[in-house]
Order: C-alpha cells, then sequence, then structure tokens
C-alpha cells in the first residue's frame, strides 16, 4: 500500500467553505485515473486552515470517493489531543492510514516528537506515515529520531524532503535511511522536482503534490522507475521542469497547483484558504504558458 504514486488533492474551498462537489470530482479523478493511494488533507489538502469538523467531513468525502483506492488522511495539530482526536475522526471515515507532520508554534525537541508518535501509535490500529516537511513544519528529523521513531509499532512509511540531485548521492541518502529503520517501514520522496530523482534512489513511493491535480504525468514518472526505466523517468521529470521552476519561484507548489487546477476547471476561482490569495493576473500567465509548453490537460 505504501508504494508507488500517492496522490495529495487540494481541498478547494469556495466562499469560505468546503467546496465539497469539487473535492469529490477530483478524488474520483485520481481513483479513475488508478493511483496508488489518496492522501486526503495533507499540506496541499490545507488541513491547518481547517475544522476538526471540516476535516472530518473531508475525510468521509475522500472515501467515500476514492472506490477501492486507499486513502490517507492527514491528522496534524497543534496539541497531541487534536491528533487524538483527528485519528478518531480518520478511522470513522473508513481511512487506510494516517498521515502526521509535527506541526508546531513553539519550538520542539526531538523527544517531543517522538512522544507525539509514540502516543499516536499506541491509540490507533491504523498505520502511520511519518510527514517530515521541514518547510512547513520547521523542525528537522535526524536519522537518529527517524531510527527512534521507525521502531514504533504501526509506523509503516516516512516522507522524506527531496533528495540530492546528484544520483550517487541520492542513493546515498535513501540507504543511509534504509538502514535505519525497519524493513517494514517504506521510505517516500516529497518536494515534486525531486520525485524521480528520490524513485531512482530507491525510494518505494512519490508523495506528490501535482500527481493529486494531474496525474497522468506523475504516473509516467512513477511506472518508469518501478520498471528500472530510470532514464526515462528523469526525462518525463525534465518535461515538466517549467513547472518545478515555477514552484521554486513563486513560494512553493500550493498556489501553483491551484492555479492549475482552477484552470482546468477542477477548482473553483480563488480556491484556497485565506488569508492566502493565490497568484496574481501576471503570475497566472507563467503558469499557463507553462502549462501549455508542456501540453498538460484534463
Amino acid at each position: 500500500m505504501f508504494v508507488g504514486l500517492s496522490a495529495f488533492p487540494l481541498t478547494p474551498l469556495v466562499d469560505d467553505r468546503v467546496d465539497e462537489s469539487s473535492f469529490g470530482r477530483l478524488v474520483k479523478r485520481l481513483s479513475s485515473a488508478d493511483v496508488d493511494s489518496i492522501a486526503a488533507l495533507g499540506s496541499t489538502g490545507s488541513y491547518a486552515y481547517l475544522s476538526a469538523t471540516e476535516r472530518e467531513r473531508v475525510a468521509h468525502l475522500a472515501v467515500e470517493h476514492a472506490g477501492e483506492t486507499p486513502v490517507f488522511i492527514g491528522v496534524g495539530a497543534l496539541r497531541t489531543s487534536h491528533v487524538v482526536a483527528n485519528i478518531k475522526a480518520a478511522e470513522r471515515a473508513g481511512a487506510a492510514a494516517v498521515l502526521l507532520a509535527p506541526m508546531t508554534y513553539q519550538v520542539l525537541t526531538p523527544n517531543d516528537v517522538f512522544e507525539l508518535y509514540r502516543t499516536v501509535t499506541q491509540g490507533t490500529d491504523l498505520p502511520v506515515i511519518v510527514y517530515d516537511n521541514p518547510g512547513t513544519t520547521h523542525f528537522t528529523f535526524t536519522l537518529d529520531l527517524y531510527e527512534r521513531i521507525a521502531a514504533l509499532p504501526g509506523i509503516a512509511s516516512i516522507k522524506i524532503p527531496g533528495v540530492p540531485t546528484d544520483p550517487a548521492q541520492a542513493i546515498e541518502r535513501v540507504n543511509s535511511i534504509r538502514s535505519v529503520i525497519p524493513e517494514t517501514v517504506s521510505i517516500g520522496v516529497s518536494g515534486d522536482a525531486f520525485g524521480a530523482a528520490g524513485l531512482n534512489a530507491g525510494c518505494d513511493v512519490w508523495y506528490s503534490v501535482i500527481g493529486g491535480t494531474l496525474p497522468k504525468p506523475a504516473l509516467k514518472i512513477t511506472r518508469a522507475a518501478q520498471e528500472g526505466r530510470f532514464e526515462d523517468a528523469t526525462a518525463e521529470s525534465e518535461r515538466l521542469a517549467p513547472l518545478w521552476n515555477l514552484f521554486a519561484e513563486m513560494g512553493g507548489s500550493l498556489r501553483v497547483t491551484a492555479a492549475i487546477a482552477e484552470m482546468l476547471e477542477l477548482a473553483p476561482e480563488k480556491c484556497l484558504p485565506l488569508p492566502i490569495q493565490g497568484l496574481d493576473d501576471v503570475q497566472r500567465e507563467s503558469v499557463a504558458r507553462a502549462v501549455n509548453a508542456i501540453g498538460l490537460g484534463k
């Protein structure tokens, strides 16, 4: 289950409410494309901006529309008790696993983070994906902390930040993590520009932002790497370089991905939660040119 392409859809909003119909269509589209799993309420799904009630509703919608595709639900929150409550909601929704990032306002210590995962794994039978995303959490995992957390029962996968672009260094990075965690724990790469590099270096899964809106090109990269066609995976990723460049230029992937979804009428205009304004008209023109140049579409 924790292999291949895990697609992260947006949670579109309209008039400051979750647009349930748009979200349902996005999830159905991913299931129809045969992604390996769907990760709702990740950073791309704006989980940190939604109330507990909204999050539970989105979890139910994701499972309802995903068909046979496994659904992972993001459960991160500032307080451990709120994380536990989100996990119970994910269980009620029928999630296949939960995705947990160590959210914080005050600076967290490694022991704080370990105790979070220890508490969570003691309280649920659902598999837990460790969400290492220093760009949003401002917390950096070490190999030692990976090792401690991965030894906990119920830890199923670790979502790591992007690997080095040099193939040898990427393999070294993945192998260094592999050497300290059980064989039962998969390694997943994130940061879409590093998807091909991570898969080629031995990561089991690509936790993909663009896969949640444009699954077909993401699947091309994933399947090529899985089949050992590493050059094809790299070439397909390089074809999408205009998107990766926009992610870097425009402060991350969320605003660009939302603009693409809006352009393709997969989400309503201004679908991000305020105060996130999304891209301005000039930036949207840059995104449109990139999408047209690459030949992407519905």
